[in-house]
């Protein structure tokens, strides 16, 4: 089944060409909580600190140290690999128990800090995150610093490339799972080979609307997603306030994330994503019965706070932030033709 990753660029393939994650240090990201620890309860929430090592790795390591089920360690995002990141943590303790958490990590774990919270940290209890990003080696730097400027308005709000796995092996795996052709018994494995079957329908949704130059153009029935929130609406044919609202940013577009039930846009918009992914049929009919309900996502990614700086070294230091479940990534391919030196990204 061949399944196009070839997305469109919003303004164009960029000239640029520059280097990332030569080092983790070179990718440092921090996450923005959606709530803080409270000083009282049974789970000690961390905020760690960690370089060139995947979350699952710290959790492990974690339960490890404080002998405690794997399961009482808590997270709210997966965070990349060959990075520095801040993240939080936490671990289930009888208030009674005391750590020594300076003893924990090493040269690439460090606990920044320690409080107590009444619940476990929860997947996706998560505002977003803050990257401050080194690019080395930037070509056409002109044309990058062009790019800046466009890239305030927004980019498409793809899934990046680490979703998809090694190769796209992960897309691969999870099209054979729901074809009937592979088994995983893995629950978490599982999870993500479907995951990224997902993704791709939904990124190629949104690079159709470019192709088809209709990224700002919105259609009878187009469920519109309110700024900063998960919750949407569904656009009224004779609605004059929304081209205004849609150009200052209050709302997004928004393309399905398939799963159970009716999409969640209605008329011309609706027939519109049915048509787009009316070659496969096979796998959205059975996205469906894995347990995933309809669910929209914006088609737009507005990174916020964007600023670029020229170092004396001639690197190029961006710092800005984005919401949770969008990826770095997105914004940097609009911005100039990248690769990296160090290993591959882990999911």
């Amino acid at each position: 089944m061949n399944l196009p990753t070839d997305y469109q660029f919003l303004y164009g393939k960029p000239v640029s060409r520059a280097i990332i994650r030569h080092t983790p240090e070179d990718f440092r990201v921090s996450e923005i909580p959606s709530f803080l620890p409270e000083g009282e309860g049974e789970h000690v929430f961390l905020l760690i600190r960690k370089t060139g090592e995947n979350t699952d790795w710290v959790a492990r390591q974690l339960a490890g140290f404080c002998q405690i089920p794997v399961n009482d360690v808590g997270y709210a995002g997966k965070k990349d690999r060959h990075a520095v990141t801040e993240q939080w943590f936490s671990v289930k303790l009888p208030i009674n128990r005391q750590m020594t958490w300076s003893l924990f990590g090493g040269e690439t774990i460090q606990v920044l800090k320690a409080e107590r919270h009444l619940r476990k940290l929860r997947l996706g209890s998560l505002l977003g995150n803050r990257f401050s990003l080194r690019l080395r080696n930037v070509t056409d730097e002109q044309s990058f610093i062009e790019r800046i400027d466009m890239i305030k308005s927004g980019v498409p709000n793809y899934f990046g490339e680490q979703r998809f796995g090694f190769d796209g092996g992960n897309l691969a795996k999870g099209v054979a799972l729901l074809k009937g052709e592979f088994k995983e018994r893995q629950r978490h494995k599982k999870g993500l080979y479907i995951s990224a079957v997902r993704s791709w329908l939904f990124n190629h949704c949104v690079s159709e609307r470019i192709r088809q130059n209709l990224w700002n153009t919105i259609l009878p029935g187009d469920a519109m997603v309110l700024s900063g929130s998960k919750s949407h609406f569904v656009a009224e044919a004779l609605d004059e306030v929304l081209p205004e609202r849609l150009a200052k940013g209050d709302v997004h577009l928004s393309a399905p994330l398939w799963g159970r039930g009716r999409l969640q846009s209605t008329d011309e918009a609706a027939e519109w994503e049915s048509k787009t992914v009316e070659p496969w049929d096979e796998i959205t009919e059975r996205l469906a019965y894995v347990g995933l309900q309809q669910e929209r996502r914006s088609m737009r990614l507005i990174p916020d706070g964007l600023q670029a700086e020229k170092e004396a070294d001639g690197t190029w230091l961006l710092n800005f932030s984005l919401p949770a479940g969008a990826f770095a990534t997105s914004v940097l391919r609009e911005l100039c033709d990248f690769s990296q030196e160090g290993p591959e990204p882990q999911p």
